[in-house]
């Protein structure tokens, strides 16, 4: 049921069931959009609002899960997420993130899909590489599996459709694209996208408090190194 259509601030704003609203910003996903999404989740968590239990980022929307409310509580609660998202501006905001450089063994065993994603492209091996390595990406979102982070900034060359068959079983760590995005699988799991190197960063973690190493919001950048150089060069990380 949609709480407003035209709304607050230019959200569209919907409840799903009794304990979720999705807070959409546009139809299209974009860099823009991204960062609206991104300071929606930082005023949100600022503004520390009791009602609000979680809060699920996507390319273009949020999703903000509220605590079992009696009725009359949970229409507060989402007049006070509306007031808050409503401040959001259409550019979003500068928000203070971390930058994260991780190092990628390209290529060889590390990346089998290296060599044909550069025939695919009509590149060398060399400039799939380069242009991989070359950009400042943005963390949208985590999702697909825990701690697997979809990286915006893509280079358009290196846009591919996923495989044709995906891999039953893909190495923890693997770096690959797919479609206008690439990834870093943080474990072992099947998987449909093209890979070009691998990391011995460890992103997912159970065992402590912030168990994803990467979140929403974090720019990401990646720096070839030689595969027998790989397991011990860690994870630059600086704030911004």
């Amino acid at each position: 049921m949609a709480l407003s259509k035209d709304t607050t601030g230019g959200w569209r704003i919907e409840r799903h069931g009794d304990a979720a609203l999705e807070l959409r910003c546009a139809a299209a996903i974009s860099p823009a959009a991204s960062a609206r999404v991104h300071a929606a989740m930082a005023a949100l968590q600022a503004a520390a609002l009791p009602a609000v239990e979680e809060l699920v980022p996507g390319y273009v929307s949020l999703t903000v899960l509220l605590r079992d409310l009696p009725r009359r509580e949970r229409a507060e609660a989402e007049a006070a997420v509306r007031a808050v998202v409503a401040m959001v501006g259409e550019g979003g905001s500068e928000l203070r993130t971390r930058l994260l450089t991780v190092p990628v063994a390209y290529g060889g065993e590390a990346g089998p899909d290296l060599a044909d994603a550069a025939a695919r492209t009509g590149l060398t091996v060399e400039e799939v590489v380069g242009r991989h390595a070359a950009p400042t990406y943005r963390v949208a979102f985590i999702g697909f599996l825990p701690g697997f982070p979809y990286l915006m900034g893509l280079d358009p060359a290196l846009h591919l459709p996923r495989r044709a068959t995906p891999r039953t079983l893909v190495p923890a760590g693997s770096v690959a694209i797919g479609g206008a995005q690439t990834g870093i699988y943080p474990v072992a799991s099947p998987g449909g996208w093209h890979l070009l190197g691998r990391t011995a960063v460890r992103l997912f973690d159970p065992a402590v408090s912030a168990p994803s190493l990467l979140r929403a919001g974090d720019r990401v950048r990646f720096r070839p190194v030689e595969a027998a150089a790989l397991a011990g060069t860690p994870v630059e990380t600086t704030d911004a």
